[in-house]
């Protein structure tokens, strides 16, 4: 075990009690606009930083290094998982309405299904000697695909909703807001469900590439779970910022690109070239920093020269 049980005990404690608070504030008031996505947003960063603060204080500070490294590296790569969530809700006609709702179920999800792909991951790593090969092979081969990709998504005739269909019956009306309803007289899913279900299926996918980049930051599955929780917690206020923008962001999507092949390239040469953690912090931070100024300088010429291109109209 990578941590203390008490360690276990409190981190989950902790994420449960989040989203305990996180159901509990949005059934009192339901928050709408940039602003408040902004705060919640900003709130869920601050409580994953204080988290690592705790971490360095109670376990040392270079495993809280570590913990900052993965989850930099996790958060960015959620921006991804945010377009592609924004493109399932698109493709399967959700109301705006039921979005969060969607998304709340979705990180709840992702959690579970992350915790049993971290403890598959250890496994592995504790056991195969050779595991950082394949594991370096899947980073950097995702590295190189998301600097390829173009493509939307195909959802409603993916394999696994295709599957799902045959399965329960899908009702063409429901009311709003709910995943299950009865049509005939029989219990058949909605659209809602359908979203869910490619959203679980999609971020699955992604941490089939995230998780084992944050192995090559750290082994410690405590640190590897962690960091992808909080970056996790935090998918759903980050939608509501991002999604409005996705044009805006082909750049930051190129920094990850390269963000993935660099920690790929990194774990097949573990052998031959250690990199300490501070180094990759540095390198996470430098390459989002730099793709996020390039795109709000792009972002204002573009603006700049609409008046003047509708000037000689």
């Amino acid at each position: 075990m990578s941590a203390p049980p008490w360690a276990w005990l409190g981190a989950v404690g902790l994420i449960g009690a989040l989203l305990a608070g996180d159901i509990a504030l949005h059934s009192l008031k339901e928050l709408h606009g940039l602003r408040p996505a902004l705060l919640e947003s900003a709130g869920w960063v601050l409580g994953s930083t204080g988290f690592g603060g705790l971490l360095g204080a109670t376990m040392g500070w270079a495993l809280a290094g570590q913990y900052f490294a993965g989850y930099l590296l996790e958060k960015s790569l959620s921006v991804d998982n945010v377009f592609a969530f924004a493109l399932l809700l698109r493709s399967f006609a959700v109301p705006p309405a039921d979005h969060r709702r969607v998304l709340y179920w979705g990180v709840v999800g992702a959690l579970v299904l992350r915790a049993g792909f971290v403890a598959a991951g250890a496994a592995f790593v504790d056991n195969v000697s050779w595991a950082f090969y394949p594991f370096g092979a899947v980073v950097l081969a995702a590295g190189v695909r998301m600097a390829r990709k173009g493509a939307e998504l195909d959802v409603e005739n993916g394999r696994l909703i295709g599957a799902l269909r045959r399965l329960v019956p899908v009702a063409a009306v429901a009311p709003p807001g709910r995943f299950l309803t009865r049509q005939d007289g029989r219990r058949a899913a909605t659209r809602l469900l359908l979203a869910l279900v490619a959203i679980e299926v999609t971020d699955l996918a992604f941490a089939a590439d995230s998780v084992p980049a944050v192995f090559g930051v750290t082994t410690n599955v405590f640190v590897v779970f962690t960091s992808n929780a909080f970056a996790v917690l935090g998918l759903r206020s980050l939608y509501f910022v991002l999604a409005g923008a996705m044009e805006r962001f082909a750049r930051l999507s190129r920094a990850l690109a390269a963000l993935l092949v660099l920690v790929g390239a990194k774990m097949l040469l573990r052998p031959v070239v250690e990199v300490p953690t501070w180094l990759t912090l540095a390198v996470i931070v430098a390459a989002v920093a730099a793709s996020v100024v390039v795109t709000a300088r792009s972002s204002r010429r573009a603006a700049a020269h609409v008046p003047e291109s509708e000037s000689h109209r």
